[in-house]
């Protein structure tokens, strides 16, 4: 089978462009991306005749609606999602016709109530199941999404889901989750992306659990933080997404324009670590720019705030994607001539310190606060001594276990969460943030302490 994976690593989903035949092709689970995969298809000869979504989106917002407005496909949805976008509705057991294929309708509630996978046939080779989140690569996606009573049931689904659904098929069914490596919805994955059915029976974490209480009280222990904006994604994809083209995009405003418009907007600086250390607008939050940068977005940014960007030399285009992919649609406009046009214009800097690891030690020694604001399991996999952890998600909500009244150094994995968390730190008033360049991977290398 011709098929076209799109990756969107940060997010750490899938989405599938599957030739059918007759130049026909199906699209599984689009993200607001579209025109990536019209071009794609394009690019190939083919139309895309079909739009299949396994679920109501937790994570992003959904292409499809952008698609019905680009392309003429039909749009296909379980019966059950809810959204108010037009699409044809699905049952268990349907079988959709296509140009030389034929697509099975699955029940797989577990990651949602709805959710919904879909087994592609065409002639020659093994059956391929687009699995959503019902069955990733080593595990299955989260189910503690849609609300906290629905968690228990929907984690007895999904046990039943991973041991029902897909019973009937043969070992050397393709596995295409849309959820994989990466991902906040998954848990319990190998980091793989795609498997068989037959290497997940073997396999499969999950499927160990033979006991439906044991695993309904095991399973949701696994599930790493919730980024704050999932709440917003699955009433805004049931709603169905404004269209790309009437949404008003940023423009590039001269230093004084940007300053203007600044006033009750949010500054986001996608600029490398250093660079925001050296020079940065007062007040502005650091997001740079890299496969994640949607994720800590939506978790940063405040729910419709009219964000405006210090770019230097990132492609505007491409952070405006990732904004709109994580809900948001208000643009303030962008700086022109960057960090150094505002410099030029004699408008005030901030500059914030970073330590190389050396450093580091001797601050730490010298009696500085430490902030870790990876996620609990990464501490728990070793920190620096006496760390106070708070992940980065939930630091503007527990300031105030960050001490004032001496410096603090700050670091992550990398250096790019602690970038993020110094800037939320100097915009809340704290002084003497010093950011660990390289994070615990730099601290391990130069063979300092770490406690477990």
């Amino acid at each position: 089978m011709d098929l076209i994976p799109f990756v969107h690593e940060g997010l750490g989903n899938s989405s599938y462009l599957a030739v059918v035949g007759g130049g026909e092709a199906i699209l599984v689970d689009p993200d607001r991306t579209a025109q990536r995969y019209v071009r794609a298809a394009e690019e190939r000869g083919l139309r895309i005749a079909a739009v299949f979504e396994t679920h109501v989106h937790a994570d992003f917002i959904t292409g499809a609606v952008e698609l019905a407005e680009l392309t003429d496909a039909q749009m296909f949805h379980s019966h059950n999602a809810g959204v108010n976008y037009r699409h044809r509705a699905l049952r268990p057991g349907e079988r959709v016709p296509l140009n030389g294929a034929e697509i099975e309708v699955i029940a797989s509630p577990g990651h949602s109530p709805e959710h919904t996978s879909y087994v592609l046939r065409t002639t020659g080779g093994p059956p391929t199941l687009f699995s959503g989140g019902a069955m990733t690569a080593g595990g299955a996606a989260r189910t503690d999404l849609v609300s906290p009573e629905m968690t228990e049931p929907l984690t007895r689904s999904t046990f039943s889901t991973l041991r029902q659904a897909f019973s009937h098929l043969p070992d050397e069914t393709l596995l295409l989750p849309t959820h994989g490596g990466g991902s906040f919805c998954s848990s319990g994955t190998t980091g793989e992306r795609t498997s068989t059915l037959g290497r997940e029976r073997g396999t499969n974490p999950l499927l160990l659990h033979t006991e439906e209480d044991e695993f309904t009280e095991w399973f949701p222990s696994t599930f790493p933080a919730v980024p704050a904006y999932f709440s917003r994604m699955r009433p805004a994809n049931q709603a169905g997404p404004r269209l790309r083209r009437e949404i008003e995009m940023p423009r590039g405003l001269s230093p004084e324009e940007f300053q203007e418009a600044a006033r009750g907007g949010l500054l986001v600086d996608v600029r490398p670590v250093e660079e925001y250390a050296r020079a940065h607008v007062l007040g502005s939050l650091s997001d740079v720019f890299r496969a994640s940068f949607a994720t800590w977005l939506g978790w940063l940014a405040p729910e419709g705030a009219r964000l405006l960007f210090v770019a230097n030399g990132v492609d505007i285009e491409h952070v405006i994607d990732e904004a709109l992919l994580v809900g948001y649609e208000e643009f303030g406009g962008y700086l022109e001539g960057g960090i150094e046009g505002w410099e030029k214009a004699g408008l005030p800097l901030a500059s914030s310190a970073v330590l190389d690891v050396e450093a580091g030690r001797e601050a730490v020694l010298g009696g500085a606060a430490v902030l870790d604001v990876r996620e609990p399991d990464e501490y728990g996999s070793g920190h620096i001594e006496g760390a106070i952890s708070v992940p980065l998600g939930s630091l503007q909500a527990n300031l105030d276990r960050v001490p004032r009244d001496r410096p603090v150094v700050t670091y992550c994995g990398m250096g790019e969460r602690s970038a993020s968390a110094a800037s939320i730190m100097e915009r809340a008033g704290f002084e003497g943030v010093r950011n660990l360049e390289g994070g615990m991977r730099a601290w391990r290398e130069a063979g300092m302490p770490v406690r477990v």
